[in-house]
């Protein structure tokens, strides 16, 4: 029975495998070019797609058009599908079915057989950066404290996940390079870490950076990725630093007891690779880029000797004249930076500060040969005590075993330090000593240490000196010198005081504002819900009572004065609409302007942040009809003082919009191709929303609403013959009382009609809930040709 039942499911697999062709899908020869390839593949889409064909079948045909294309476009999977009759996603379907394949090799189904994708959009290659639940919690949140995570969320049913995969596979190959955490949520088997990062939709993208969670919000581009990717970290990483404050630079050591590295490249911004690095030594060592190419540099390269034809880092300790460290390399990578940055994690002389530093460097004896011997000077901070710590910085300076750590701690600010003192018979602290040495081991991460001080106190003479290298020396033979113990008390943290407690809390509070700000920016509102209901609750329940009480008495007496003012002006001739607010008034007319390769520079290019060109596009023949219709749309909006209004002649800058629309593709990709006959796109009635100084757009595509507006009044009137032209209410009203011919051409109401949504289109836009479409750079406007 068995037998029987595998042979006639071995041979209707083999049937279907044979059934599913993609160049007879796609309707092309084997021989076909990527150019015919893409041709079928856009009008089978057209043709197939759901959400236009209602056969039932249209879905399985549309999955089948979509899988044919991404075979015979890859000439990888075509080549091997043109040998073996498969491709590497019919050999590969998950960990689950390995087994099942490994039964045997020629076992394959179809994803239509089931009408069902069995692998759908996701990519095999994501399937090492799959997450789940506890992975995300127990693994990329910590780990987020060092590094940022790029995750994706995607599903087997996101179609539209396909075309962000090559660009989506670039970014990982050179992000994880960099050192940037890379992941992917399945949506169908991981609703739970889905619905925990606030995603609601696929294909997304989103960043992790210090537990934070931040959606990416642009065009799926390889450069805004990497932007994306290096907004994510905190500011004030790396300094800039120059001839002018590089001394102040290296000389804080003492205030974040932290070394210093400097990178010397020729490029104008600081590396990511640098930036992420930062990021991940950002509690050990303090970072600063120095630029070649600026003139202010010139003495600083002189004074290190510093070869400009390579990158060359530099490690400080305590010494700014002369640096502890230096490597030089043509092509810095992660491995050579991070073995670099881990051998000068510490200062010659670091203070204990907290438990943490006291953990790593001075670990826990584990193994006989992993012995670490901890050398601490226990001092003060008064300026007695300068000349003793100097003087046992210069003699850790020469010092070259592995074995010894050196240290100073603070006898005031570590209860630690007290307890060795007074389990000793020594009588060496007081106002002429310069502290005390004490030699220790630590034995357990309770506490437990084996210590002896060095008797006499330290003064930093030669003396000294001279009684501390014996004594290491005779460690180095006998370690049962160490006859003290002691339970030390865990340290106290010096970072938290009440000063660096506010300014990490400043920084903290500037992030945390920064991400809420660009979250309402883009309008995530479901993410921003929960936060924002918090804060309206409470602040209704702090304010609201007290502010309608202060105000309910005098309202009435503030109404009246305003209303007499009113009526005063207008008995004497002023405009009765007189407005008390700040807000500008709303202008009586619409000043638009032409956009020509005069004014382009000003009107765009040019533009002030925050404010956008909302531009019509027309032809000579429908001019006069679209710019009225255009004045009566956009109206209501015209008492902003961000919005300007502009007009662009298409056939006079016919390929300026065949270039911009480049980066709409997956607006356009359907229905703006070029049919056959080879016509071109009829651009008249299209509204583009330029934001110049931020380099996107929003587009606005006519759609004929079929409604007869015959009956009602004429709006073809308006004149708009200058290049600056102002159309206003009352002139439409009178051009409205004019009678109008029954008769009028199809043509004309259509074009008539292709503006009749711009109004929920602008209100769309005031709200920021249109689609963005970034671009690298403006392209430019061609002046007007002589034939034209």
């Amino acid at each position: 029975y068995w037998r029987r039942l595998l042979s006639l499911s071995l041979s209707l697999s083999v049937c279907i495998a044979a059934e599913f062709d993609p160049y007879r899908v796609l309707g092309v020869s084997r021989s076909a070019s990527q150019g015919e390839i893409k041709k079928a593949y856009k009008q089978l889409v057209k043709e197939w797609h759901p959400d236009k064909n209602k056969n039932p079948e249209a879905e399985d045909m549309f999955i089948k058009v979509t899988k044919s294309y991404e075979i015979l476009s890859n000439e990888e999977k075509r080549a091997n599908y043109d040998r073996y009759g498969q491709t590497d996603e019919n050999q590969q379907y998950g960990q689950a079915q390995q087994s099942f394949r490994h039964f045997h090799e020629s076992f394959y189904f179809d994803e239509s057989f089931f009408h069902f994708p069995f692998k759908g959009s996701r990519d095999f290659a994501d399937n090492k950066y799959l997450l789940n639940y506890n992975q995300y919690i127990n693994e990329v949140v910590p780990d987020s404290f060092r590094r940022p995570y790029l995750i994706k969320i995607t599903s087997d049913l996101c179609f539209s996940c396909i075309h962000i995969e090559p660009i989506w596979k670039e970014t990982v190959q050179e992000m994880e390079i960099l050192g940037v955490g890379i992941g992917v949520v399945d949506v169908g088997f991981e609703r739970r870490l889905a619905n925990h990062l606030g995603a609601h939709r696929t294909p997304s993208i989103l960043g992790v950076v210090n537990g934070k969670i931040t959606f990416f919000h642009y065009a799926v581009v390889r450069e805004h990725l990497r932007q994306f990717v290096e907004d994510l970290l905190p500011q004030r990483l790396v300094e800039k630093v120059t001839d002018r404050n590089y001394l102040e630079f290296l000389n804080n050591w003492h205030e974040y007891n932290k070394p210093h590295v400097l990178l010397f490249d020729q490029v104008a911004t600081v590396p990511l690779l640098y930036k992420l690095t930062a990021f991940a030594y950002k509690d050990y060592v303090q970072f600063g880029y120095v630029d070649q190419g600026l003139t202010e540099t010139a003495n600083l390269l002189k004074k290190y000797n510093i070869n400009t034809y390579a990158p060359t880092m530099l490690a400080f300790k305590e010494n700014a004249d002369s640096p502890a460290d230096i490597i030089q390399s043509k092509v810095m990578k992660k491995q050579i930076i991070d073995e670099f940055i881990s051998n000068n994690k510490f200062l010659l002389v670091p203070r204990l500060v907290n438990q943490k530093l006291f953990d790593e460097l001075c670990p826990v004896k584990q193994f006989h040969r992993r012995r670490k011997y901890c050398v601490l000077l226990i001092t003060g901070e008064e300026e007695v005590f300068a000349v003793g710590k100097k003087a046992f910085l210069s003699f850790a300076s020469g010092n070259t075993k592995e074995v010894l750590r050196f240290a100073y701690v603070n006898q005031r600010q570590q209860s630690a330090s007290e307890a060795m003192l007074h389990s000793t018979s020594c009588v060496c602290w007081g106002p002429g000593a310069g502290g005390q040495v004490v030699i220790l081991e630590r034995r357990n991460a309770a506490g437990k240490v084996l210590y002896k001080p060095v008797m006499g106190g330290w003064n930093g003479s030669e003396e000294d000196k001279h009684l501390l290298t014996e004594q290491l020396d005779i460690l180095q033979k006998d370690p049962s010198v160490l006859n003290y113990d002691a339970m030390l008390p865990e340290l106290n943290n010096e970072l938290a005081s009440v000063s660096m407690f506010l300014i990490q809390w400043l920084y903290a509070a500037y992030d945390y504002l920064t991400q809420i700000g660009d979250e309402i920016l883009h309008n995530n509102w479901r993410e921003m819900m929960p936060l924002l209901s918090l804060i309206f609750s409470a602040l209704f329940i702090l304010f609201g009572t007290v502010i309608i009480q202060a105000f309910s008495d005098s309202s009435e007496d503030k109404q009246s004065k305003p209303k007499a003012k009113e009526a005063a002006k207008s008995e004497d001739g002023s405009p009765g609409s007189a407005n008390t607010s700040s807000r500008p008034p709303k202008k009586n007319f619409v000043e638009v302007t032409e956009l020509t390769d005069i004014t382009y520079t000003s009107n765009l290019v040019k533009l002030r942040p925050g404010h956008i060109n909302v531009v019509l596009v027309l032809t000579d023949s429908s001019k006069n009809i679209l710019l009225s219709k255009f004045a009566k749309e956009v109206y209501s909006f015209t008492g902003s003082l961000t919005l300007h209004f502009s007009f662009l002649n298409v056939d006079k800058h016919s390929e300026w919009m065949d270039a911009l629309l480049e980066f709409a593709q997956d607006v356009m990709r359907i229905d703006n191709d070029e049919d056959d006959a080879g016509h071109k796109v009829d651009y008249t009635g299209y509204v583009l929303a330029l934001n110049g100084h931020k380099k996107y757009f929003c587009l606005f595509k006519p759609v004929y609403t079929g409604e007869d507006l015959d009956s009602k009044p004429s709006e073809e009137s308006g004149a708009a013959a200058a290049s600056r032209s102002r159309i206003g209410p009352r002139e439409e009203q009178q051009g409205a009382r004019k009678p109008v011919p029954r008769a009028r051409s199809t043509s004309t109401l259509q074009i008539h009609h292709k503006l009749d949504r711009l109004g929920l289109w602008m209100e769309r836009l005031m709200e920021g809930t249109l689609p963005r479409y970034y671009i690298p750079a403006w392209p430019g406007l061609e002046k007007i040709t002589a034939n034209k």
